[in-house]
């Protein structure tokens, strides 16, 4: 079994199996709770809806909810593979919706491949929903059954198979057409690929004004012509009577090539007989019509869009339905029209050609993307995407006549939408990307183990980082063997077989520690030890980050680190930091691992290093300085400390929005912070830093969030260290270890 494969279905199986539940979103806990909930409470909320059946969006969750249904006729690469193998890919685009836009999903697999039966079903079940997202349904049918939902039903229905391209290739044509100073009317496009996406495709870049007899489309018998025999009414609409057979040569002086087939129906030579600044969208996946690298050592004046993430111009269609559907439902549309779809294409078009935020530039180790021919579209992680699209396509459904909830106040809606991505923290698929731009190497103190080298599997094939094993490697070896891990050609290393290194290592760390009791017996002694052997590497080049403490109490791993690697010039503190996943986005908590009782100028010190840390990070800190006190309501030493910090940080660092001292339950609360403390300079936007006013505090506070669910934990992240070295929590699982390895190499690019 392939580790892929493993990891797939572990991921899908572990726990609670699926990638989905059902989480109620009012109270619960009293009798009282459930009697509004069900009976009898629950009969107000029928009577009104009965009364009047537009209530149905005021009282339940349909304003909110998309259906996701299919009958796995034409799943992904996998082909008819039927209703249930097709529900782990209904329920990922669920994921996608949520993670996205904040859109609740109910994935429906249908058992029918009769069009008449499949239309019947989805009518009625409709009253469910806000709107239907027709997924994986094979071609012809889904033409009909998109069509005929569309007339005799009044949500928002789009079948994003064939719409979710064409619209991120419409945005990647207009911007690249700019580009080159070419008139859409003008160019000839060339499909190859007759299925659903290709054919919306072509619909739409004809409403975008390619002209009809400028448009050739292929199929897997080539190209699609007036006397070919047996033509379907769909291919009729595209077919030519130009005197032209094979794909090769429709290419011949075009000026578009969109690809929707398969792999390698393209070479160099059929790209160099395009017209002059061609466009090549080579959207096969995994792997395009034509290799990246092919296509681009063809001619210096293409420009090439493909389906992938690893290289430029990404047509992905996550830029479009989370965001289509978040607009048709925030109006209560009766359709997605082809207005609305135009309005996604123009917004994603226009997007690409303002400045683009650090966060964006950050997350994919661009210095600074701009519009340019390998950035014509928007990337996937962009946070604008929400506040671009969905209010462009909330207009066009007013402009169209299909709202029947139109918005008044669009800086009011803005708000709201960006308020809904913070429910969501984008900051590891951020973190994540940032660190597969460069990975680094680091080494893992404790390689023999199984959980430790899971990891190391993870991020090598990621490409997070560039892992080095220590431990003994005959153990390393069996653990490996024995869970099948796939780690050829990590490099692997027993310090106890390392004598000259060792003893290098040895003369060093004696040379620094000899005024601080060190002696050369006894450093010889710690080089044997893993957790000074490992930092002693990233001290000296060998390694650029370094992970321990798995399976080592906390003392025992930092102390090592700091000695070797020591405090970053000009920094008198070193601190732990907790960055915590939670449904009010990233929180970062400090000093929550070093700093037993920090007096006012500790807290200072903490302070500005987090505030460095979270900059870093690329996130613009809002500090609160966290007591049992607001403002000093109550007297005692901790108040007086934090408010005391408060001032002096001020003083130092005016630019610092931060605060305190303050309870956290105000810190955390926009509204009763600015009702009860309006003079506050945290009122206005969430509080996402916290400093704890000591060591107890800051422990207990991450781990209880941690352990009742409510934020995922990764750290904790050492700070004021010269080099990247982060210490794991004991016992930590793989999935902790992989994002703790994403920190450290994001960390150690910054040190660079």
């Amino acid at each position: 079994m392939s580790t892929l494969k493993e990891d797939a279905l572990k991921y899908h199986s572990k726990g609670r199996p699926g990638k989905i539940e059902v989480v109620p979103t009012k109270p619960t806990n009293t009798k009282r709770d459930l009697s509004l909930a069900y009976s009898p409470g629950v009969a107000e909320p029928c009577l009104e809806i009965a009364a009047n059946v537009d209530d149905v969006y005021k009282y339940t969750a349909k304003g909110n909810l998309v259906a996701v249904i299919s009958n796995g006729t034409a799943v992904l690469g996998l082909g008819d593979i039927g209703p249930e193998a097709s529900k782990p890919v209904m329920e990922g685009k669920g994921v996608l919706f949520k993670i996205f836009a904040d859109i609740d999903v109910f994935d429906i697999e249908v058992n029918t491949k009769d069009t008449e039966e499949f239309i019947r079903t989805v009518k009625a079940i409709s009253p469910t929903f806000g709107g239907i997202n027709l997924e994986d349904i094979k071609a012809p049918e889904c033409f009909e059954i998109e069509q005929r939902l569309k007339e005799e039903l009044d949500i928002p229905i789009m079948h994003d198979d064939q719409h979710g391209t064409a619209i991120i290739v419409g945005a990647a044509l207009i911007n690249g057409l700019e580009l080159v100073g070419k008139k859409i009317e003008d160019v000839r496009v060339v499909f190859n690929g007759a299925g659903a996406s290709a054919i919306s495709c072509a619909k739409l870049v004809m409403s975008l004004g390619v002209n009809p007899k400028n448009l050739v489309m292929c199929d897997s018998k080539g190209v699609i012509r007036k006397d070919s025999p047996n033509l379907d009414e769909t291919k009729k609409r595209f077919a030519t009577d130009l005197d032209l057979t094979t794909l090769t040569d429709a290419l011949k002086g075009a000026d578009v090539f969109v690809g929707l087939s398969k792999a390698n129906v393209l070479n160099q030579d059929m790209v160099r007989s395009m017209a002059k600044d061609c466009m090549v969208f080579a959207l096969a996946n995994p792997d395009p019509e034509i290799p990246y690298e092919e296509a681009v050592a063809s001619r210096k004046d293409i420009i090439i869009a493909t389906g992938r993430s690893d290289y430029p111009n990404q047509v992905n269609n996550v830029l479009g339905f989370p965001y289509i559907f978040r607009g048709a439902l925030d109006v209560r549309a009766s359709k997605i029209n082809e207005e609305m779809k135009i309005a996604a294409v123009h917004a994603l078009a226009q997007l690409t050609k303002e400045p683009v935020p650090e966060i964006v530039n950050m997350a994919y180790n661009e210095k600074s993307l701009t519009f340019s021919r390998n950035y014509l579209i928007p990337k996937p992680l962009d946070p604008r995407l929400i506040t671009a699209v969905s209010p462009a396509v909330a207009r066009a459904a007013m402009e169209s006549g299909v709202a029947k909830h139109p918005i008044t106040d669009w800086d009011a809606y803005n708000s709201e939408l960006l308020a809904r991505l913070g429910k969501e923290s984008n900051f590891i698929r951020v973190m994540g990307n940032k660190a597969r731009s460069n990975p680094k190497r680091v080494v893992f103190a404790e390689a023999d183990n199984y959980k430790i080298l899971r990891a190391a599997q993870v991020v090598k094939e990621e490409g997070f980082a560039i892992p080095i094993l220590l431990g003994n490697k005959e153990k390393i070896a069996k653990i490996i063997a024995e869970n099948k891990i796939k780690l050829e050609g990590v490099q692997i290393i027993d310090p106890l077989e390392e004598h000259e290194k060792r003893e290098h290592f040895a003369s060093i760390f004696y040379e620094r520690r000899q005024r601080r009791g060190a002696t050369l017996y006894e450093a010889n002694k710690l080089m044997r030890d893993r957790n000074h052997f490992a930092p002693m590497m990233v001290d000296q080049g060998e390694a650029d980050a370094l992970i321990s403490g798995l399976t080592k109490n906390y003392p025992s791993t930092i102390k090592p680190a700091l000695q070797i690697l020591g405090k970053e010039e000009g920094i008198d503190k070193v601190a732990g930091m907790y960055i915590m996943l939670s449904n009010k986005g990233t929180l970062f908590f400090s000093d929550t691992t070093v700093n037993i009782n920090p007096n006012t100028q500790d807290i200072v010190d903490i302070t500005k290093l987090t505030y460095d840390a979270v900059k870093k990070f690329n996130m613009n800190p809002r500090i609160a300085l966290l007591s049992y006190s607001n403002f000093g309501s109550a007297d005692g030493e901790t108040p007086k400390k934090m408010a005391d910090a408060r001032k002096i940080l001020k003083e130092k660092y005016p630019f610092m929005v931060v605060d305190g001292d303050l309870q956290a339950n105000i810190a955390l609360n926009q509204k009763m912070l600015q009702e009860n403390f309006p003079f506050s300079e945290l009122c206005g936007e969430s509080v996402n830093t916290f400093i704890m006013p000591n060591l107890a505090s800051g422990n207990i506070a991450y781990k209880m969030l941690q352990e009742l669910g409510v934020a995922e934990a990764i750290g904790p992240v050492l700070l004021g260290l010269k080099k990247s070295a982060h210490i794991l929590q004991l016992g930590s699982s793989v999935r902790e270890i992989v994002n703790m390895v994403i920190v450290a190499v994001v960390d150690a690019q910054s040190k660079e």
